[in-house]
């Protein structure tokens, strides 16, 4: 066989293989917020880049967030957040990498809402921890957006706060999840 068509043949078999014995659908801009709260002040950022990818077949999840993408009310606060906490120069992203429970119960050709609990590793500030989070998945229109909300106390992740701003950051933050995705992969 000539070897000028030899990688378009495999690259075609590999993608009929996808398609075949395992579809996922992902998104580039999907949102995720993190928020603490205390009597002093709250804090909220958000990150509208983040990845989601799932696989329809075996309920693989996988989330990547670059931690230079969240937006703060507060510049100072952004810069604290991007030097101090998160150091995102040293730990660039955070992940999650699990699975949807119970995937083979959820009919992606029918409208409506299913209830969903993930497992898996998350991965934040070097540190990889297991969690479990509980969340819906709405399915309109062949459009499928996952939406979670769950607590992480940042001493999991090696994450300390400095005594002159204790009163001000929660040991616990919650994180929220919205990711729209998109069934052409």
């Amino acid at each position: 066989m000539n070897s000028k068509y030899y990688l378009p043949i495999c690259c075609g078999f590999i993608l009929l293989a996808n398609v075949a014995f395992g579809q996922s659908i992902f998104t580039k801009n999907g949102k995720t917020l993190f928020f603490s709260t205390t009597s002093v002040e709250d804090i909220k950022a958000t990150n509208n880049q983040t990845i989601c990818l799932l696989n329809l077949q075996t309920g693989e999840l996988q989330f990547s967030i670059l931690n230079k993408g969240f937006r703060f009310r507060k510049a100072l606060m952004e810069e604290h957040f991007n030097e101090n906490y998160i150091e995102s120069n040293k730990y660039p992203k955070s992940t999650f990498k699990g699975t949807l429970l119970d995937i083979d119960k959820i009919n992606f050709t029918k409208d409506g809402v299913y209830a969903v609990t993930a497992i898996g590793d998350l991965f934040i500030h070097g540190i990889t921890q297991k969690v479990s989070a509980v969340g819906n998945m709405n399915i309109s229109k062949g459009l499928v957006t996952i939406i979670s909300k769950f607590k992480i106390v940042l001493s999991d992740y090696n994450i300390s706060i400095p005594k002159t701003v204790l009163k001000n950051i929660s040991p616990n933050i919650e994180i929220s999840i919205n990711c729209n995705l998109d069934q052409k992969r």
